[in-house]
């Protein structure tokens, strides 16, 4: 029997296959510097989009950024508001107010210009660039998502609100009224609760710009 498998030979076995011989080689296996991820994109290139995509902006969400921009321009206008009215009625045509000798005084005034008391002759022009500023703001709350967004926008919103309801109601008349300033630093202009919002939304919304985040959740790595 044995000397006839001799002759005849030993039928090729398939299981037997690539056993005992070379193994098949595999390119790219991991580790190796021609790794390289499905159809031809590396980590690298995908790390950007998994981000953006990890921004949830769902409609609850945005409806909750919206609902905090509101909530902080209405705060922030009412207490411009409020501020004005107990100005006017406790301090205007009165002797200033010392709060830390001449460094900070409360001095009310009348200011028919910009913030800080800057180009009275355009009283008209600041009233539209206020009005617009509103305008702006209401369009981007339909795509806003972030939260640091929100808040900056808001400040914008309540001061621009607060100065902009003191031109149109107050003396000389609608659209050229002059707003109550009446926080007085020493070597400063006088300014107010409006314009103490809108300078912290702005520079809000610049160290946001730096840092490459969009009121949409964005974050852009130049």
């Amino acid at each position: 029997m044995a000397e006839a498998e001799r002759i005849i030979g030993t039928p090729d076995i398939p299981e037997a296959e690539g056993h005992g011989g070379t193994e098949p080689e595999h390119s790219g296996e991991a580790g190796s510097p021609d790794a390289v991820e499905p159809d031809g994109q590396d980590t690298g290139a995908t790390a950007a989009e998994d981000e953006e995509a990890a921004v949830d902006r769902s409609p609850a969400v945005r409806r909750r950024r919206v609902i905090l921009l509101f909530c902080v321009a209405v705060l922030a206008y009412l207490l411009d508001l409020g501020s004005k009215m107990l100005v006017v009625a406790k301090l205007e045509h009165q002797e200033p107010v010392e709060i830390f000798g001449d460094w900070l005084k409360l001095d009310a005034i009348r200011n028919a210009g910009a913030a800080f008391g800057f180009g009275e002759a355009f009283t008209i022009i600041f009233t539209v660039i206020a009005a617009t500023v509103i305008v702006v703001i209401a369009r981007l709350a339909r795509k806003l998502y972030s939260l640091p967004w929100a808040i900056a926008l808001g400040l914008l919103l309540g001061g621009a609100l607060g100065n902009l309801t003191d031109r149109i109601f107050r003396a000389p008349g609608v659209f050229e009224g002059a707003v109550v300033d009446f926080i007085a630093p020493a070597h400063f202009a006088v300014f107010n609760l409006a314009d103490s919002a809108i300078v912290c939304g702005g520079i809000l919304i610049v160290l946001l710009s730096f840092k490459g985040l969009d009121p949409d959740g964005t974050v852009h790595k130049d």
